[in-house]
């Protein structure tokens, strides 16, 4: 079932983002605290963007916030990869936009074979100083095919 997510859904999607990104990415393992993910989940990302998740029976599977052309999250736990719960909540986020861009990390190669095969190309790499982690990334952007 896919749904918009409440504030009462917040704890939940701060779970399903550090069990995915500890596995997508276990070099930044430990990076925060859940009391640090719940705080970044009420004060940056509820506030300022539409988070949606995925529930297999009652469990949120998958999330996505997205907002203004960016999206700002996308995290499946490991357990339900491979259902399509990432290309489903990437469709919420589509049809909510002409274009998107989002950032991720360059050592992330599933994340990165993910996107590009649902039509994003890569728009620039960094060296990582400008975000948190100092992990190179990459940009990626999408735009819907005109009618």
């Amino acid at each position: 079932m896919l749904r918009q997510l409440e504030h009462t859904d917040m704890g939940a999607a701060a779970q399903v983002h550090r069990i995915a990104f500890d596995h997508a990415m276990p070099w930044l393992a430990g990076l925060h605290t859940p009391d640090e993910d719940r705080w970044f989940y009420r004060e940056r990302v509820f506030p300022t963007s539409h988070v949606w998740g995925c529930f297999t029976g009652d469990e949120l599977s998958g999330i996505i916030a997205f907002r203004d052309g960016w999206i700002e999250q996308l995290y499946v736990r490991p357990t339900a990869h491979g259902r399509g719960i990432g290309t489903e909540l990437l469709d919420v986020a589509k049809g909510a936009n002409k274009r998107l861009e989002l950032w991720t990390f360059q050592r992330n190669a599933r994340a990165r074979r993910f996107y590009e095969a649902r039509g994003f190309v890569l728009g620039e790499e960094t060296d990582g100083t400008r975000n948190e982690e100092k992990e190179p990334d990459a940009r990626y952007v999408w735009t819907r095919a005109g009618r």
